[in-house]
């Protein structure tokens, strides 16, 4: 038991390792490949379609070679999700251009508490006083480090609000479905991956006109601006993935709140790659970040052994019970009274 105890800890560890990983470094391929410094390509919601049209082709060879298994989720279900998950994009992207930095940052940050109120509506969820005040913590954390100017406008709080809301019911469902069907993370992103790569693939290129003026046909691209597409890609892939594996392990709360880990990265390779400015205030907003993170971990761990201890253990002791019993008094039956019993059901 101990040693299960200790391989899914470590999985654990894997899955959000590899997300942070990934996460941190497409978010440092992207800098490089859309800032006007770098190679200029500010076509966001087209580069997530190729994303997810890499991911999609990744899932057809993993199961063609039989690596994975296709599981039968409802089409409906899948369109469902597609359409959450790309509102999601949209909505984040639009919000991004049409608010302030701040404003932005907020509305990311406000996706915790939206998150675990919607957990309570759907789910039922009910979370302890340590973990309420932990992502109490975490959110002022990050607050203090990434918001400054605030400035707020009709359009852009629709697109935020739309945002915060699709991104939190997507993160929701991915653990919903894992658990109704029985998929595993990477057969449900490869169920997923085809219908938001073609849908994002047509819409995104007039999604991106409207938030630049520039339609991708006319950019002039380069063996650097390619190199950039496909790394981006390939990580795109691992953090995927790693999406869906740490939602289906842990929670989509858990996942947010941990999920400002990378906010405080990219933070700190900005500063180290890309001469980015790191203020005292900066500096104090991840610490408080990083200390509301470890109180929330220590809560969620306390609460799942307090859960553990109030669970009644009789239902399993005495299963065991009948069972030994039962072994007992088949042993002890005699052949002929057993023949009888089996010719009689």
């Amino acid at each position: 038991m101990e040693s299960e105890n200790k391989k899914s800890a470590v999985s654990d560890v894997g899955a959000w390792a590899m997300n942070v990983i990934s996460s941190v470094g497409i978010i440092m391929a992207n800098k490089q490949l859309m800032s006007s410094r770098g190679y200029a390509f500010s076509f966001a919601t087209t580069l997530t379609g190729f994303h997810f049209a890499v991911t999609a082709l990744v899932g057809l060879v993993s199961n063609a070679t039989g690596l994975s298994v296709s599981k039968h989720v409802p089409m409906w279900e899948l369109l469902w999700f597609s359409v959450v998950a790309n509102v999601s994009i949209t909505g984040m992207n639009l919000s991004l251009m049409l608010n302030s930095v701040g404003f932005y940052q907020i509305s990311k940050l406000s996706m915790i508490p939206v998150v675990c109120i919607m957990e309570w509506i759907i789910h039922s969820k009910q979370y302890s006083k340590e973990i309420k005040l932990s992502v109490l913590v975490v959110v002022i954390g990050v607050g203090v480090c990434t918001v400054t100017d605030v400035k707020v406008n009709a359009k852009g709080f629709i697109c935020a609000c739309l945002a915060v809301l699709s991104t939190s019911l997507q993160q929701i469902t991915i653990g919903s479905l894992q658990k109704k069907y029985s998929i595993g993370s990477f057969e449900l992103l490869s169920r997923t991956a085809p219908i938001q790569a073609l849908s994002l693939l047509i819409l995104g290129p007039f999604i991106d006109y409207y938030l630049n003026g520039k339609f991708i046909t006319h950019y002039k691209i380069s063996s650097g601006a390619i190199l950039f597409i496909i790394l981006s890609c390939s990580l795109a892939v691992f953090c995927n993935v790693s999406q869906y594996l740490c939602i289906g392990r842990f929670s989509a709360t858990s996942f947010q709140v941990l999920g400002h880990m990378k906010t405080i990265c990219v933070l700190t390779l900005g500063w180290l790659l890309f001469d980015s400015e790191l203020t005292f205030k900066n500096m104090m907003g991840m610490v408080i970040a990083v200390v509301g993170m470890v109180v929330y971990s220590w809560a969620v761990e306390a609460e799942k052994s307090s859960n553990a201890k109030t669970v009644p253990h009789t239902k399993n002791s005495l299963t065991e019970e009948e069972i030994r019993l039962l072994k007992e008094g088949v042993e002890s039956m005699p052949l002929k009274d057993l023949e009888l019993s089996v010719s009689k059901g």
